[in-house]
């Protein structure tokens, strides 16, 4: 028995319904009905990165990094594949550079989409304390 399922379904066109447990995400190649595949899987990035950098702040000691928001950019190559990843991840909490340095490589660690993605696709972080 698989750990995940899902279902996608596309009755005509480039848009597709995909069932994920009791959620249905409608996703579209021509951005006409949903995001592309590529804007879901660089926002399912940000999404899964986010707690982990959560984790990670906690298990270095910072149990409230305050609001936490990651904006992610990406380039596509000439086939239209994903080929860099960028976030900006900014921080409520004020701490030092090696701080948050030690927090990001522990989220790298613990990040499912992260440690899925071909090494080349992983994303440049760049962490702004105080932020909000």
């Amino acid at each position: 028995m698989s750990d995940i399922q899902t279902s996608t379904v596309s009755e005509e066109g480039f848009a597709s319904t995909s069932q994920v447990g009791d959620f249905e995400l409608t996703i579209d190649a021509t951005d006409e009905k949903g995001p592309n595949p590529n804007a879901v899987l660089v926002a399912d990035y940000a999404a899964c990165f986010l707690p982990a950098f959560r984790v990670g702040g906690q298990q270095r000691g910072h149990d409230d990094l305050g609001k936490v928001q990651i904006d992610a950019d990406a380039d596509l190559d000439e086939d239209d594949d994903l080929e860099a990843i960028r976030f900006d991840i900014y921080v409520e909490a004020d701490l030092d550079e090696e701080t948050f340095e030690e927090v990001l490589d522990r989220a790298e660690g613990i990040c499912h989409v992260h440690s899925a993605l071909r090494e080349e696709l992983h994303a440049d972080a760049t962490v702004h304390g105080d932020a909000f």
